[in-house]
C-alpha cells in the first residue's frame, strides 16, 4: 500500500488548526473529575487557588427546659437488706404445688429504660406476695454487659442496678440486643423452651401492684381466714384455665398490665408479628388468637395500676412506720408561667379525674365495690365515726397506698401524656453504648408509625376490629384490598 505524506504547507496548516481548537476547548470546558467534563461559564470573582467554603452542620436548638435528675426511690437498699414484706402476703413455700401446677409460674417483666419505674413494679409485686425467686427481670437495653459491670450511672436511660435486683432476690435475664415490644414478646416465648415453662405471667414495668387486703369478692380481708394474696389468686386463675378450658390462650388482669400466657396458643398463630413492632401489634396478635379460637378472658388477682410516676420511697410498700405514700413524676413538665389563672395541684387533678371518668378511663380500684371505694377515700370525704377510728393501722396504710395509686393513674392519663416517663433520663454521655434519649424516643415513634402502616396493609383494615368489623379470618393476612378505599 502506498502512503502519501502531507506536504510541508499542509503540515503547518494542520498544526495551526489543532492549536486553535485546543485553546477553544480550554476556555469552555472544565475537568471536574477523571473522565467527566462539564460545560460552564468562567467566573472571575473567585481568586485562583482559593479554598471552598467550609461546611458546618445545622444543630437543633437547645431545649429551654430539662427535667431535674431522677432520684433513688429506695434509698434503704443502699445500706441494708430489704424489710420484711407484710406477713399476711408471705407465700407458703411450694404454694404452686397446692394448685396442681407442675412448675412454679414465672413472672416476666421487661425493662428497656427508666429504672425507678421498674424497681417500683418489682417491689410492689414482691410486697403483694409474689415470690421474688419467681420474678424474672428481662433486661432489654442493648448495652450488653455495661449494667452487669456497673458502668452506667443513674441518669442514663438504660441504667439497671443488678446489685439491687439481686438483693431483692429476683432473677435477671438479658436480651442479646435492644428488641422492640413485639420482638421482646417472642423472646419471652423462646424462654419457655429453654426453661421448660408450660405457662408464664408477664407484666408491664410501669405498674404498681396491690393485693385485695381490704377484702374483695375473690377473697376475705387480710386478717380473716381464707385471705388470698395477689399471687395466690394468680395461681388460682392459672389452675382454672388449665383444668376448665382446653383452648385457653391468655388471661388478662387489668388488660395486659398483667397477663397469663399459654405458649401453645402463641405457637399456633406464629407468635407476634415483629414487623409491627410497637403499638397496635397487640391488636394483630390478639385478633389472630381469636381467629384460631383461643380464649382471652379477664381474671382477678389484685389491683394492677397503670402509672407513670413513682412513690418517693418504696419502703411505703412494706408499710414501714413513718414512711408516707407520696409520689413524684420522674419527668415533670416545665414550670408554668405565671398568668394569674394558675390552678393548684388539687384542682388540676380534679379536672383530670372528671375528664377520665367522662371518657371511661377508670383506675383499677373501681373493681372494688362501692362501699369499699368510699372507705378508701373517707379520710378526705367524711368525718370518721367511732368504728372508723378503731380501724387498724394496716388497713389504713393499705388504703393510703390505694388512693395514692389512683391519683398516680389519673396523673398519667392527664395532660402530661401516657409515656412521658420514658424520657425522664437524659444523662449517660460518654458511657458505653450511649444513645441520645430524645433520639431514641423519636426513632421509636417512627418505627411505631411504620408498624401501623404495616398493620393496615397486612389486613386491609385500619382498626382493631378485624373480625367483627371487617369479617377477616386468619388466612386473610396480606391477601385483601384496603376496605377504606371502597
Amino acid at each position: 500500500m502506498l502512503i502519501t505524506m502531507p506536504s510541508q504547507r499542509q503540515t503547518i496548516g494542520l498544526l495551526a488548526c489543532l492549536s486553535i481548537a485546543s485553546f477553544f476547548l480550554t476556555a469552555v470546558i472544565r475537568r471536574d473529575s477523571p473522565g467527566f467534563f462539564k460545560f460552564y461559564e468562567p467566573t472571575h470573582d473567585v481568586p485562583q487557588g482559593s479554598a471552598k467554603p467550609e461546611k458546618h452542620p445545622l444543630y437543633k436548638p437547645v431545649p429551654e427546659y430539662e427535667p431535674p435528675p431522677i432520684k433513688d426511690n429506695f434509698p434503704l437498699l443502699a445500706t441494708s437488706q430489704p424489710p420484711a414484706i407484710p406477713k399476711w402476703n408471705v407465700p407458703r413455700k411450694g404454694l404452686y404445688k397446692e394448685y396442681d401446677l407442675p412448675v412454679a409460674p414465672p413472672l416476666l417483666i421487661g425493662f428497656s429504660r427508666t429504672w425507678p419505674l421498674l424497681l417500683q413494679a418489682v417491689t410492689s409485686y414482691i410486697t403483694a406476695g409474689w415470690p421474688a425467686d419467681q420474678i424474672y427481670v428481662v433486661e432489654n437495653t442493648g448495652v450488653q454487659q455495661a449494667n452487669t459491670r456497673g458502668q452506667l450511672t443513674l441518669q442514663n436511660p438504660f441504667y439497671l442496678n443488678h446489685t439491687t435486683l439481686k438483693t431483692l432476690g429476683v432473677n435477671i435475664i438479658q436480651t442479646p440486643t435492644l428488641l422492640s415490644f413485639a420482638q421482646l414478646q417472642n423472646f419471652f416465648l423462646s424462654l419457655t423452651y429453654s426453661h421448660d415453662w408450660p405457662y408464664y405471667f408477664w407484666s408491664h414495668m410501669d405498674v404498681l401492684a396491690l393485693s385485695y387486703e381490704d377484702g374483695h369478692e375473690a377473697t376475705p380481708k387480710y386478717n380473716e381466714e381464707g385471705y388470698k394474696s395477689l399471687y395466690t389468686l394468680a395461681l388460682q386463675a392459672l389452675r382454672q384455665a388449665r383444668t376448665q378450658d382446653p383452648r385457653w390462650g391468655i388471661r388478662f388482669f387489668a388488660y395486659d398490665h398483667l397477663a397469663l400466657v399459654n405458649p401453645a396458643a402463641y405457637e399456633d398463630v406464629g407468635g407476634w408479628d415483629t414487623l409491627i413492632p410497637y403499638y397496635i401489634t397487640d391488636c394483630d396478635m390478639h385478633s389472630r388468637l381469636g381467629m384460631r379460637n383461643w380464649t382471652m378472658l379477664n381474671a382477678q388477682a389484685g389491683i394492677i395500676t397503670d402509672v407513670s410516676t413513682t412513690l418517693d420511697d418504696l419502703a411505703a410498700l412494706y408499710r414501714l412506720e413513718g414512711v408516707e405514700a407520696r409520689f413524684t413524676d420522674p419527668n415533670p413538665p416545665p414550670p408554668e408561667k405565671e398568668d394569674g389563672k394558675k390552678k393548684n395541684s388539687r384542682d388540676m387533678l380534679a379536672d383530670v379525674v372528671r375528664r377520665d371518668r367522662s371518657a371511661g378511663r377508670l383506675p383499677p380500684s373501681t373493681m372494688l365495690g362501692k362501699r369499699q371505694r368510699v372507705s378508701v377515700y373517707r379520710g378526705d370525704l367524711h368525718e370518721r365515726d367511732d368504728d372508723e377510728k378503731k380501724e387498724d393501722e394496716n388497713i389504713g396504710r393499705w388504703r393510703k397506698l390505694l388512693s395514692t395509686a389512683d391519683t398516680m393513674f389519673h396523673y398519667k392519663h392527664g395532660n402530661r401524656g401516657r409515656n412521658t416517663w420514658q424520657t425522664g433520663q437524659h444523662g449517660g454521655q460518654g458511657e458505653p453504648f450511649y444513645y441520645n434519649a430524645a433520639g431514641l424516643a423519636e426513632a421509636i415513634d417512627l418505627a411505631t408509625e411504620n408498624g401501623k402502616e404495616v398493620f393496615r396493609r397486612k389486613w386491609g383494615h385500619r382498626d382493631c376490629d378485624l373480625h367483627s368489623g371487617a369479617g377477616l379470618e386468619f388466612g386473610d393476612q396480606w391477601l385483601v384490598e384496603k376496605d377504606w378505599k371502597r
